[in-house]
């Protein structure tokens, strides 16, 4: 006979949970109890006072804006939470979940505020913030190829210690330094070296976290469920990701870049189409995303342009000879080619000019905000040129909406879809990525440009993934199912976690179930718990 385990779940935890929170709301005005509850737990050694933030502190204001990347929300209007908290130590963060717990109200988790929806900093609900921008260490082993980084990091700020120590090694992540590591990494996270290497959590070897109840855990200690809950999963459903240890990956001394225009009187048809039919079959050290946007031309009409922007591990000779053998219709030059380090390509993919120092990539300011709305899909055959054709027509309609098709194939399909929650492997040929940025305030513009968006994704259907249509987690999109607050029902929230997880979904529910059973760390899109009222584990 095996060991039986009984892990109850009360059924009516989701009632329970919202009434409370609700009701916190008369205690929390002036905040003091829960003050009073993160004084308490603070250590000695590390005091936890200069890290707490209320609506009466003179820089409350500054710290929450200081990290809002999507100026929808950041009206007057938008729901703030009662407290921050920008944690300095490990200890601040364990009186964060010890107090959140005991006073029943929602904890929000930022690294770099770059969740696409808000949905790190924002809540209809009494919350409060734990920012974690102050824990944001990063210690690069060279030797064993490793690198502990906390998650308040950012991406921009790992990719310079990298480079400090070394010219041929790197890390497979997003070409945005202003990026935070903690949703990044938690939601999978990609860039344009996972045709060689995967995205960045295939490449995490161990984490330090905070559970549910208040422990500091490693990956032995956490176990093997919960650190492949994390790395893909998205973290704030289970615990807080206080560090993550990365793999770095070997790079070339020299790197190609490149990024060439074409519009529909340059032949975009023909070019694109082609790129489908290669991208994600070209050697893995090639990446080239593809850009499509509607420009105006000198004669006022408006046009289609196809932009084709790339990372080669590799010299510019090496990459010419792949183009014109693989994807001669682009016509590259050795004049579009740009030969560089690969700390520096990254400065080219942000439109950094090449000859800026690197230093740059510490600054955590994006150089621009704006409004914007994201929604993604992926493809798993190529578009007939009819339906590209019909695509030209639909976004010079629609005008301001973008695409980023973003090839896979290389290690993408070759890592198996269970490995990691991120499920989406072998058969996608590339994702999409939609983008609308607007400068305008106010909701009607909002609405106008989201409506937009929503439409040119409807228009996709026919060309994606279907049953589900599938989507990725760090594309975060209100959409796709904004639940009460993490509370939806089993069924509906299963319904949405499909199209992030597929057939990885249930395995993140039983985790969610058995380490997180009063499902503490919720929010909008987060993994529920099991619906049962006994969830059993027999190991006959």
């Amino acid at each position: 006979m095996g060991k039986l385990k009984a892990v109850v779940v009360v059924t009516m935890i989701s009632t329970v949970l919202l009434s409370i929170l609700w009701r916190a709301t008369l205690h929390l005005e002036d905040n003091e109890s829960f003050v009073r509850c993160l004084l308490d737990h603070s250590h000695p050694s590390h005091p936890i006072s200069s890290a707490i933030y209320t609506p009466k502190s003179s820089s409350f204001s500054s710290v929450l804006e200081s990290y809002i990347r999507n100026l929808r929300f950041n009206e007057s209007s938008t729901p703030k939470p009662f407290l921050i908290l920008t944690a300095l130590h490990e200890s601040h963060i364990q009186a964060a979940v010890t107090c959140g717990k005991s006073h029943g109200v929602q904890l929000k988790i930022r690294s770099g505020g770059h969740d696409y929806e808000g949905l790190s900093y924002v809540s209809t609900l009494p919350f409060f913030l734990l920012d974690m921008f102050n824990l944001r260490s990063i210690d690069v082993d060279i030797e064993t190829e490793t690198a502990w980084v906390q998650t308040g990091a950012t991406l921009g700020e790992v990719f310079y210690r990298i480079a400090e120590k070394s010219k041929t090694h790197g890390f497979p992540a997003g070409v945005c330094p202003t990026v935070g590591v903690g949703g990044h990494i938690s939601g999978a996270g990609y860039g344009n070296m996972m045709r060689k290497y995967g995205v960045s959590a295939d490449n995490v070897l161990d984490a330090l976290i905070i559970d549910a109840n208040g422990r500091l855990l490693d990956r032995q200690s956490m176990g093997e469920d919960l650190f492949w809950a994390i790395r893909g999963g998205g973290g704030a459903s289970f615990a807080v990701v206080l560090a993550y240890k990365i793999k770095l990956v070997r790079v070339p001394e020299t790197v190609t870049v490149f990024q060439v225009d074409r519009t529909l009187e340059e032949d975009a048809t023909d070019i694109v189409d082609q790129w489908q039919h290669v991208a994600y079959n070209l050697p893995q050290e090639l990446f080239i995303r593809l850009m499509l946007d509607v420009v105006v031309k000198r004669s006022g009409e408006k046009t289609l342009r196809a932009s084709f922007v790339s990372l080669f591990l590799g010299d510019s000779e090496s990459l010419l000879s792949i183009m014109k053998e693989r994807f001669p219709k682009l016509g590259l030059s050795k004049s579009d080619c740009i030969e560089t380090s690969w700390v520096k390509s990254v400065l080219f993919w942000s439109n950094i000019p090449l000859e800026t120092d690197i230093q740059v990539l510490l600054d955590r300011t994006p150089q621009t905000l704006d409004y914007l709305k994201r929604k993604s899909d992926y493809v798993r055959e190529p578009i007939p040129k009819a339906g590209l054709e019909s695509l030209w027509k639909k976004m010079m309609e629609l005008e301001k909406p973008r695409m980023y098709f973003n090839p896979y194939g290389g290690k993408m399909a070759e890592i198996a879809a269970e490995e990691i929650p991120f499920p989406h492997r072998a058969g996608n040929l590339w994702k999409i990525q939609y983008l609308a940025n607007w400068n305008e305030a106010g909701i009607e513009a909002a609405n106008r440009y989201i409506d937009l968006t929503r439409r040119l994704h409807e228009f996709m259907t026919p060309f994606v993934s279907k049953n589900p249509r599938q989507a990725f987690l760090n594309y975060r999109d209100a959409d796709l199912g904004s639940s009460s607050h993490g509370k939806a029902s089993y069924s509906e929230a299963r319904l949405n976690g499909m199209k992030w997880f597929m057939g990885n979904f249930d395995r993140l529910v039983q985790i969610k179930t058995e380490v997180d059973p009063t499902n503490f760390f919720s929010y909008e899109q987060s993994i529920p718990l099991l619906p049962h009222q006994v969830h059993l584990d027999d190991d006959m």
